[in-house]
């Protein structure tokens, strides 16, 4: 080949790699074109979804399209994530999904089909929930110390979940106070609510979006909340921590995802998006009425985050004795 072949050839293919790259960046631009769908796997109405749904209608403004919300129950959100890791990569398709199952359900379930780091590209993530251990409002019990004394007591106690940071989170109370009950399972929280407040159940570590305005309103009594520091939507509730667990520590985190394959300008669109909304005061108010705090991580930032909660996970798990179904 000769030095006039060798530049020809070369045009040719910075030609190509050019139009490959206005192509995407072309698609980006145009992108969205027409409706997103959002898929949560949680039901309508539960605190997910009240969450879920601030940040997609915030997406819908922005975006000057609809979004169309799927909400996809069922397997621990593996349904709806499902559904996106099969989607065409076009960015009309996206997940909305808690760290609790991209992380824990590798080890909760005995096959996944599909891999929640390889299958997936993260935009960013927009929220950190509190979780918070409660019992019935009339209780007799004020704080950890009064429920434990209670639980040692007797046989047959039982405490109710809804999703894995419940279960992992219970588990891990159970083996740190030495404790036993056992696990009842609810499809919602509003599901379980009889069940606490007539004290069928001895105690709930429940999501705190929802548990916040039924603590509110009187309907629930906190004893702590999961997370290693105190929280503003939780005013004079100590952490586990406080109430003598040490090193006590859960706090999921919910992410935004693509199907793999997705261009990175929209990738990087959609985290412009978020770091928007995440900025708003609005966001950090409406957060706190919903018993979560604002998290503005990028798509870099909640990749990694990702892969430390899976190394993090495994061991809970193992050690919680859950066996994956």
């Amino acid at each position: 080949m000769d030095r006039r072949q060798f530049l020809g050839g070369a045009a040719a293919g910075a030609l190509t790699l050019g139009g490959a790259g206005s192509a995407a960046f072309a698609q980006a631009s145009d992108w969205p074109n027409g409706p997103l769908r959002i898929f949560i796997g949680f039901p309508a109405g539960s605190g997910a979804d009240i969450l879920g749904r601030y940040f997609t209608n915030k997406i819908a403004e922005i975006a000057g399209k609809p979004v169309i919300v799927e909400n996809k129950p069922g397997a621990n959100s593996n349904i709806a994530a499902g559904l996106v890791a099969n989607a065409k990569p076009d960015g009309n398709s996206i997940l909305f999904i808690a760290s609790s199952n991209m992380a824990a359900n590798p080890f909760l379930f005995k096959s996944l089909p599909f891999d929640t780091v390889k299958d997936f590209r993260a935009a960013g993530t927009f929220a950190q929930i509190v979780f918070v251990l409660v019992v019935k409002p009339d209780s007799p019990f004020n704080t950890i110390d009064d429920l434990v004394k209670h639980l040692k007591s007797k046989t047959q106690n039982k405490y109710g979940y809804t999703n894995q940071t419940a279960i992992m989170s219970t588990e891990l109370f159970k083996t740190m106070t030495g404790t036993e009950a056992v696990g009842v399972s609810y499809r919602t929280a509003p599901d379980a609510m009889p069940d606490v407040t007539n004290g069928t159940l001895d105690y709930m570590i429940m999501d705190g979006t929802f548990a916040a305005g039924q603590i509110r309103a009187g309907r629930l009594k906190p004893l702590a909340i999961t997370t290693a520091d105190r929280s503003p939507s939780f005013p004079g509730v100590p952490t586990m921590q406080e109430a003598g667990l040490k090193g006590y520590d859960f706090a999921p985190w919910w992410g935004v995802y693509f199907p793999k394959g997705t261009p990175d300008a929209i990738v990087a669109k959609m985290e412009g998006w978020l770091q928007k909304i995440g900025a708003e005061p609005e966001t950090a108010k409406f957060l706190e009425t919903v018993g979560a705090i604002v998290n503005k991580d990028t798509s870099k930032q909640a990749d990694e985050r990702l892969i430390k909660e899976i190394a993090r996970m495994g061991p809970i798990i193992k050690a919680a004795g859950i066996e994956p179904q």
